[in-house]
């Protein structure tokens, strides 16, 4: 299953890269985040659609494969399923595939794995490192369901399900 892209924002170009950067900067200076920043759904989506910034998605692989994915996307698993703590290779992994000095977008379920991907890619030397709000599926709704509250897939941004 897929959404169709046009409901997708337009790429972020030029200056409106910046104004995203800028916001997420704000956010990241309220939130006393020790990383660079925090994007919407619709940013990240922005950014990555303009190169402007790579997207990694931080998911466990069962997620990934059975919930849905952002088509192009690469998986580098926070934490795999099962596993008690987290991936020890993750900066080692995430060094294939982005410099550090290129904007990074983490993205989970939620946005909380994808915080500490970001904190902990910043560690590491990633001096822009931002985590995307609301993750893929959103926070619970009353009913505790994901994906009726926030998240990627709500904003009806592209995604696929293998």
């Amino acid at each position: 299953m897929s959404t169709p892209a046009p409901t997708a924002p337009a790429p972020a170009e030029g200056a409106k890269a910046e104004e995203i950067f800028e916001r997420a900067a704000e956010r990241a200076g309220a939130q006393d985040l020790e990383y660079a920043g925090a994007v919407t759904p619709e940013e990240a989506w922005r950014l990555y659609a303009a190169k402007a910034a790579k997207l990694i998605d931080v998911r466990t692989r069962p997620e990934w494969e059975f919930v849905g994915h952002v088509p192009g996307v690469p998986l580098i698993e926070w934490r795999s399923y099962g596993a008690e703590r987290p991936n020890a290779e993750f900066v080692q992994e995430l060094e294939k595939v982005a410099a550090r000095d290129e904007p990074v977008l983490f993205l989970c379920r939620s946005g909380v794995r994808s915080h500490h991907a970001a904190d902990l890619a910043a560690r590491a030397g990633y001096r822009r490192a931002y985590n995307v709000l609301e993750g893929f599926e959103g926070d619970l709704d009353p009913e505790r369901h994901r994906g009726l509250a926030g998240g990627w897939r709500h904003a009806g941004l592209p995604w696929t399900q293998t």
